[in-house]
């Protein structure tokens, strides 16, 4: 036994490594950047323009009621933020970035211009409906209904796409291992965020009022031709675009380790794995080299080599689905010890999934009116006040918070990834508190003061103003500014670097589990308590129901939700790598603040 032992060792010492030659990349980044920043530019004016303000077209075009309206844009935007990890996988597998974000803008595209028919063309809408009692309108037909989710359907392909993408397109163009190649990427996240927020401030804006106060079929075309030229500016940069070719998905050696386990469940490990177990480095591997850990030790049984398996010249498993390497167990084991701390980010984004739903039904049921004018703010329009508080945080807290706490606690973010999201969590809770408060004080506006008039749902118009919606947005943006960036950032440092493209996929799985969570809890909430004595919380009409009992319930169920963060993050240990940067630690902040300030769950409104 003894002896099969050392030959075994002795055969693993005398692999060979084989170097691949690298290939000679000409990046054109400076050059390149106009032509994605266009695409960026107009493909965000177009998808903001177009999804900001789908709820209150749902409850005014297609006569839906708000209950039906949430439901709907909970599973849109759930399978929108969940098409993503699909895309990730089919651009690292088979297509690459620039043929999915290709195909992808193209979907998003085709998929605003059938919703901006559903709006010109009355035929494919209800007739406009002027009974406040909103059961006596006409429901949309089924293939009217058919014809939106067409539309829908386009948008959740062009999602998948461009969300997995877009950024790390952005930065294949500049050579990350010279210093302007740095400089150039830190200048392309800089020009993404002036660009998302100047695309924020117009939709939520110019294009909501177009839509809601003038006219929907021009409100749905302007966006429309802005990601058509959005498709224009991506296809003219064609010839200069350093375009990497696709190298397999990680999530295949994922597969690959809980099979090889799985065969091998029955074996007994060594005393001695990290001598004894399967441990070839390839050698253009991006990965950082990870100590082995005692976490999950049943996966190292697909490292233990046995009489059937066999080696290839280059040391590496002639069958990778019968024998893994230490190191890809390690990454598996990466990502099962990410997945509880996942977890506790779906119940997170539930409470900011009803700043894009029922607050927009707050506001419909709001005074509305800018000052003393006849001017009334769009319903939708008050979202902006949750990018602005999250877009204001960010400089405040990187540039003047975080130096005099890392002198404090000598840690390089201030405070520590886990730290950071727990104070999100609590910030998500303050925020449906105080949705609840405010919800309280306009329905007893509606009650105790003159109506100012009759919303969109037949309900009466409370006298309370609207700004006092502020209060919540503002509470929700500070909550994304500490979790979500703070998520993303926890992705990109803790998954192995071949893995960040499914890193960014899990911020949006998160959100896509909370809108399919949220569709489900309206569902079973308005079901459970229509019949009820103390009246539907939930109701069509807001000063007939009680939504602040919601908002309450979802405070209470965020409270259970810190307490199993407590102990999951206490649990957790931090990836250990032997290879460390501090520009992957300075692209991982760049990335987080990016990527949380897509359109995600935004898209509701």
């Amino acid at each position: 036994m003894e002896k099969g032992h050392n030959e075994k060792n002795s055969k693993l010492e005398e692999m060979e490594v084989v170097k691949d030659e690298p290939e000679k990349v000409n990046y054109r980044g400076i050059k390149a950047m106009p032509y994605i920043i266009g695409n960026e530019t107009f493909e965000k004016l177009g998808t903001i323009g177009t999804s900001s303000n789908l709820t209150v077209y749902l409850t005014t075009v297609f006569n839906m009621k708000n209950v039906s309206a949430a439901t709907l844009m909970n599973v849109f935007t759930g399978t929108t933020n969940l098409t993503p990890l699909v895309g990730a996988f089919l651009s690292d597998a088979y297509f690459g970035r620039y043929k999915t974000l290709g195909f992808a803008s193209i979907s998003s595209f085709m998929g605003m211009l059938v919703i901006m028919f559903t709006a010109a063309i009355s035929k494919l809408h209800p007739h406009h409906c002027e009974s406040k009692d909103r059961m006596l309108c006409d429901s949309p037909t089924p293939w009217q209904l058919t014809f939106l989710l067409t539309g829908f359907g386009f948008l959740i392909i062009g999602a998948g796409g461009i969300r997995p993408c877009n950024l790390a397109f952005g930065a294949d163009q500049f050579n990350p291992k010279t210093e302007s190649g740095k400089r150039g990427i830190n200048s392309f996240f800089n020009w993404y965020y002036f660009t998302f927020t100047f695309a924020m401030m117009v939709s939520l804006t110019f294009i909501v009022y177009v839509q809601s106060d003038i006219n929907w079929a021009l409100g749905l075309a302007i966006p429309t031709f802005l990601m058509f030229l959005s498709c224009v500016f991506f296809f003219i940069g064609t010839r200069i675009y350093v375009i990497v070719k696709p190298e397999g998905s990680p999530l295949t050696r994922i597969a690959q380790v809980i099979v090889a386990a799985t065969k091998k469940r029955h074996l007994t490990l060594p005393e001695n794995p990290e001598f004894a177990l399967f441990n070839y480095i390839p050698a253009n591997t991006i990965n950082s080299r990870l100590p082995l850990t005692g976490q999950f030790r049943f996966l190292d049984k697909a490292a233990i080599l046995t009489d059937d398996d066999k080696i290839n010249p280059d040391g590496s498993a002639e069958n990778p689905w019968r024998l893994s390497r230490m190191q890809q167990i390690e990454e598996v084991k990466c990502v099962m010890r990410i997945l509880p701390i996942w977890a506790s980010g779906i119940m997170f984004h539930v409470a900011l999934v009803q700043m894009h739903t029922y607050a927009v039904f707050q506001a419909l049921q709001s005074d509305r009116h800018f000052g003393s004018t006849k001017f009334e703010v769009p319903a939708a329009s008050y979202i902006v006040f949750q990018f602005l508080s999250l877009t204001l945080w960010i400089p405040i807290y990187d540039r003047l918070l975080v130096p005099a706490i890392r002198k404090r606690t000598k840690v390089e973010g201030g405070i520590t990834l886990l730290q950071r999201m727990g104070i999100g969590i609590v910030l998500s809770i303050l925020t449906m508190l105080v949705s609840g408060l405010v919800e309280e004080r306009r329905r007893s506006f509606a009650y105790s003061k003159p109506s100012l008039g009759t919303s969109p749902s037949g309900g009466g118009i409370s006298s309370m103003s609207a700004l006092w919606l502020i209060l919540q947005l503002t509470l929700a943006g500070l909550a994304e500014a500490f979790n979500s960036i703070g998520q993303v950032e926890f992705y990109y440092k803790q998954f192995p670097e071949n893995m960040r493209s499914i890193a960014g996929s899990m911020f949006f799985l998160t959100i896509s589990m909370a809108n399919y969570l949220s569709g489900f809890m309206v569902s079973v909430v308005h079901r459970t308590t229509n019949d009820a004595s103390s009246g539907n919380w939930l109701a069509e009409d807001l000063n007939d129901g009680k939504l602040d009992y919601f908002y309450y319930m979802i405070a209470g169920l965020g409270v259970l939700n810190f307490g199993y963060f407590l102990v999951v993050a206490r649990w957790y240990k931090y990836k250990d790598a032997t290879k460390s940067s501090d520009d992957d630690e300075n692209d991982a902040i760049e990335m987080a603040k990016a990527i949380t300030k897509q359109p995600t769950e935004k898209q509701q409104v």
